[in-house]
């Protein structure tokens, strides 16, 4: 049995380093490797479109003038918000899936942030605050992940090896939670 993800012939695929932005359609695959950083995908299932993001912390005073940074998840929105009004689609309509946000220093006694955390907390509340619920997401944890997102079809395949403690939810399982 093979691990390989199945590739169609043509597929285009872009690798994101931290702090960088897709956002387009027809066979293009994304693909990041996470620690604490976050990747947030969206779909939009009827034109077929979509993006991802990786960023590495929630936000910072950005300078007057100065361009949107997407290792910032506040501009990392921004962009996404961009790309959909040019697109001439609304927020809404996307499928929203989210990624990272591990625990990746063992010295949690030492008194520093749990950047991962952050990173998902902030990621929450940024959908929250437009009523957007996430189609699923594998969170926290310790270890790295490396996702692939296929915006031909909107399906993301994750590996997570050595990996340990992640919350990994489907809106399904989280309307189950909120209404036992």
């Amino acid at each position: 049995m093979s691990n390989r993800i199945p590739t169609p012939p043509g597929t285009r695929v872009i690798v994101l380093n931290a702090g960088e932005f897709h956002f387009g359609g027809g066979n293009t695959r994304l693909s990041t490797l996470l620690g604490s950083c976050v990747s947030m995908t969206l779909w939009h299932p009827r034109k077929r479109i979509g993006g991802m993001c990786h960023y590495m912390l929630t936000t910072r005073v950005r300078p007057p003038g100065a361009p949107l940074d997407g290792r910032y998840a506040s501009e990392a929105f921004e962009l996404f918000m961009e790309q959909i009004a040019e697109s001439g689609t609304r927020l809404r309509e996307y499928q929203v899936k989210l990624f990272g946000g591990a625990h990746m220093f063992s010295n949690s006694a030492s008194g520093m942030t749990d950047v991962g955390k952050s990173n998902v907390d902030y990621g929450l509340e940024l959908l929250a605050k437009h009523n957007i619920a996430t189609m699923s997401r594998h969170v926290g944890g310790a270890g790295r992940r490396k996702i692939h997102f296929d915006i031909w079809s909107g399906d993301v395949w994750l590996s997570f090896p050595e990996g340990e403690g992640a919350d990994s939810s489907t809106l399904a399982s989280l309307i189950r939670k909120k209404n036992p």
